[in-house]
């Protein structure tokens, strides 16, 4: 197989609203997280369970909250009203924590992955739609 990188390395950002803050305190350590009300992300699989990492801990959370949700979107707009604190992906959020209308909360918590790979069986016999393909989504074009 041949894999080539198409993002940048990503991260979860765990992040919540300044008025969501003003009524409640900031979490300092995951385990903060079950005093508060957690906007979760739905996959069809189920909930997905926040992920954290710091030093050799880790820890998962299951998020418990008002509401769920299958769309990044939905959550983020949730949060943005003051409905609880939700995940999404830091680079997604950059703009709203910029402008202060996000406050990103247990940062040294949330670790990083490698990102997104597009994986092909070989260079031999490539159709010519997805050469084009690689070429239009690797990070590293020329």
């Amino acid at each position: 197989m041949i894999a080539v990188r198409v993002t940048r390395e990503k991260r979860l950002a765990v992040v919540g609203s300044p008025a969501y803050f003003k009524a409640n305190s900031i979490p300092k350590h995951p385990q903060d997280l079950k005093s508060h009300a957690c906007i979760g992300f739905r996959f069809s699989s189920g909930l997905y369970r926040w992920e954290f990492q710091k030093g050799r801990k880790a820890m998962t959370v299951s998020p418990q909250g008002p509401a769920s949700f299958d769309d990044p979107d939905l959550v983020i707009q949730a949060v943005l009203n003051g409905v609880g604190i939700g995940t999404a992906m830091e680079d997604s959020l950059r703009d709203l924590i910029r402008e202060g209308r996000l406050v990103q909360v247990l940062k040294d918590w949330c670790p990083s992955f490698p990102g997104y790979f597009l994986y092909y069986p070989s260079r031999r016999n490539q159709p010519a739609a997805l050469a084009a393909l690689i070429a239009h989504l690797r990070l590293d074009r020329k």
